[in-house]
């Protein structure tokens, strides 16, 4: 018989830094403490550089030097640590996830039938105690007690069992074996109970306690299904295959695999976008609520952006390839929202060692209050119910959801604002912020720039200039195609590097560029930039015809000023660290009402003003896009950049913001305040518990059945704390402020 083998090689991609990478689905994973066990694990092989578990979608994701070890050898090693690993694959790993959903249903559903069952035998056994009842009626009510909890625990428990059982195999304790221990010895005790004809049995606490857990656990499954239905959401976005339009006309639809950079694909009506680029040919409006947050149609043409995931209208289009399969903006979305859930934050990292204190801490509680209550002449049945409810009550659930039950919902609610983690802590630290640091350009303006000014996009001489513009990619070049709507280049038209374009139209010479380029005179370019202070100017000129220039200027963001002025009066400090010249931070900084704000800086003089704000003791979020602004957006305590900038500033920065509004800065700076006191709330409502629960049930005032229900209220109140942070205030006051001014866009 041939045994079947994966070849685990096969699913190893490359990483980075010469490292590679692996996905894989885990099964087994129940609590944090699962989660620090196969981390702690895999590191103590060689070559591991790290080793993220995701709580939510059980995913493992592994980077390690291959010539140290090899892909058979991290599933082995996670073998011996008990558990069965697959690979990742976001299909069947739902499937897995719902027959696990519906495993739990089916034993919560016989749990609570057998657990009412026998609690209506135990009243009676109760009643009949009381009234003198005899010892044949009550065995027989305990006996058939038995016959209803033996089967149950035996199929009720397997969730517990299948996970506890794992553990001990490998030499490890987790959250299980405790509920294991607990359950057994209750079922165990009510049988010897029984043998000897006692008053009192214990079936209904064993079953009455898998029912209490089994709700918990299947809450919390149904929580964390709810949160990976975020990323299932925008993996659905993504396209499979792309209409690759071949150079001579032909189009074949090939895997997006195949699709590379430069390419020319076709989208038709209908479809989604399947790669990141710009359009070529064609008219038509996309669905772009993925990128702007607006779920309105957004008319598109010649020279516009287009981005993977979005949902192409009417029209047919030829778009460039711009960044292709694994590089377009769905997929960098993917990848911080993984980050996000994957990351571990101080609170986690905290909650994580409190958690790997469990186990000498709940058996040994246990243990010692059993051996106390026979010191103190207690029998050993009445001590070793005692010491079960300690077992149960001290098991530390609500300590390991404490942190990651908010950091799941916060990631979610921030991602529905538009505003994607890169960093697992950046929650408490945008919670910490007193200062922002805003860069001008691309930040507080839209990263493209716009025509301000008297203009007609019927003229004869900026039609013609228009069309010219169709054979350069600079921003100025592409934002005169976008005002005169020219779709026909023109031919032979030539590149000055640095300086424009030109041509020969009607016989005459046409040039595109510069004021110097174009032979502007001095006194032509001070008259403009004085009508228009901080513009930048495109010129043309059309044989010996006098120069026509055109301002430019980067409008601000349609809702700047609402969510600026909602950040001053909430109290935080705001400055403009700019690059850009004088009159056009100037202009910004009074339109926005900005007091502070600083001109001409070079990245050394961010840094630095950085380094100055953080002595004076201020804590600074730095808001920027640029490349200049990537050392300042590393140094600050923490940073945000839009997803216009560009990937070295991401890469920076601990959350990147969509859209064309400002809003996702000021929902981030709210939601992590509320995250943060509900992560400190959660961890005080474990620490009280514990406080409380442990000694009552040290003093012989819980039963089994009591220390269940307490069990699973502490982890249902964590959860349900950190559900507020969704059912809660929905809206920082700056929203609505910004929405009716986001009709608006002044000019910057």
């Amino acid at each position: 018989m041939t045994v079947h083998q994966r070849d685990w090689q096969a699913f190893v991609t490359p990483g980075k830094d010469g490292a590679v990478h692996m996905d894989l689905a885990v099964d087994g994973i129940t609590c944090a403490a699962c989660m620090g066990d196969i981390e702690r694990g895999l590191k103590r092989l060689p070559g591991i550089r790290t080793a993220r578990v995701n709580l939510t979608s059980q995913r493992l994701a592994v980077d390690w030097v291959e010539d140290q070890t090899g892909a058979d050898e991290i599933v082995a090693e996670l073998s011996r640590l008990g558990y069965t690993a697959h690979p990742f694959d976001p299909a069947s790993q739902k499937d897995r996830q719902d027959r696990t959903g519906k495993e739990l249903l089916r034993c919560l559903a016989v749990a609570g039938f057998a657990g009412m069952n026998i609690m209506l035998l135990s009243v009676s056994v109760w009643s009949g105690n009381a009234t003198g009842i005899d010892t044949e009626t009550r065995d027989f009510f305990h006996w058939l007690s038995a016959l209803i909890a033996l089967p149950t625990v035996a199929y009720a428990g397997r969730p517990f069992f299948r996970s506890a059982f794992k553990a001990l195999a490998s030499g490890r304790l987790n959250m299980d074996v405790p509920i294991m221990i607990g359950v057994v010895l209750a079922v165990a005790l009510s049988v010897v109970q029984t043998v000897q004809h006692q008053h009192h049995a214990y079936f209904e606490s064993a079953v009455m306690l898998l029912f209490f857990l089994l709700v918990g656990r299947y809450l919390d499954h149904n929580m964390r299904g709810r949160t990976r239905s975020f990323a299932e959401n925008i993996a659905a976005l993504k396209a499979e295959v792309a209409a690759r339009i071949l150079p001579g006309g032909d189009v074949r639809e090939v895997p997006l695999s195949r699709i590379a950079t430069g390419d020319l694909v076709l989208v038709s009506a209908g479809e989604r976008v399947p790669v990141d680029g710009v359009v070529e040919t064609g008219t038509s409006e996309i669905d772009q609520s993925l990128v702007t947050g607006e779920s309105g149609l957004v008319p598109v043409e010649c020279g516009q952006r287009v981005y993977a995931g979005t949902l192409n209208g009417s029209g047919a289009l030829q778009m460039r390839v711009e960044a292709a399969s694994g590089a377009t903006l769905l997929d960098e979305v993917n990848r911080l929202l993984e980050a996000a859930s994957q990351a571990k934050s101080k609170y986690v990292r905290i909650a994580d060692r409190a958690a790997r204190l469990y186990a000498p801490v709940v058996h040994g509680a246990a243990g010692l209050t059993f051996l106390g209550w026979l010191l103190a002449g207690m029998e050993w049945q009445p001590a070793l119910v005692i010491a079960i409810s300690v077992l149960i009550i001290t098991c530390p659930c609500a300590l390991g959801l404490a942190v990651p039950a908010v950091q799941v919902v916060a990631s979610g609610q921030l991602f529905r604002r538009g505003v994607l983690l890169n960093s697992g802590d950046a929650i408490e630290r945008l919670a910490d912020i007193d200062t922002i640091l805003f860069d001008k350009t691309g930040t507080l303006t839209l990263a493209e720039p716009e025509i301000c000014g008297p203009f007609d996009a019927n003229d004869h001489l900026t039609a013609l200039a228009g069309r010219l513009a169709l054979a350069s990619r600079h921003p100025l070049s592409m934002a005169l195609v976008r005002a005169t709507h020219a779709l026909i280049p023109l031919s032979e038209v030539k590149e000055i590097p640095g300086a424009g374009l030109e041509t020969v139209v009607e016989g005459e010479r046409l040039r595109l560029g510069s004021p110097q380029f174009c032979g502007a005179a001095a006194q032509q370019i001070e008259d403009v930039l004085r009508e228009v202070p901080g513009a930048s100017l495109l010129a043309i000129r059309l044989g010996d015809k006098p120069v026509r220039l055109l301002p430019f200027r980067q409008s601000l963001r349609p809702d700047a000023r609402a969510v600026i002025d909602h950040l001053q009066a909430t109290g935080y400090a705001l400055e403009i660290v700019s690059g850009d010249t004088q009159p056009a931070v100037s202009g910004c900084a009074v339109a926005l009402g900005i007091a502070d704000w600083r001109a001409g800086m070079k990245p050394a003089q961010k840094i630095a003003r950085l380094e100055a704000l953080q002595q004076a003791g201020r804590k600074v979020l730095m808001v920027g896009d640029g490349l200049n602004d990537a050392p300042a957006l590393a140094g600050a305590h923490v940073s945000l950049s839009p997803v216009s900038a560009v990937h070295l500033s991401q890469a920076a920065a601990d959350a990147v913001f969509l859209g064309d509004r400002l809003q996702p800065v000021a929902d981030a700076l709210h939601l992590s305040k509320r995250a943060r006191a509900a992560i400190e709330q959660n961890l005080w409502i474990s620490a009280l518990y514990n406080m409380i629960a442990v000694p009552v049930a040290v003093a012989g005032f819980v039963t089994p059945l009591m220390a269940a229900v307490a069990m699973s209220a502490s982890s249902l109140a964590v959860t349900a704390n950190a559900l507020k942070l969704r059912w809660g205030e929905g809206r920082p006051v700056g929203r609505a402020a910004s929405e009716r001014a986001s009709g608006e866009r002044p000019q910057g």
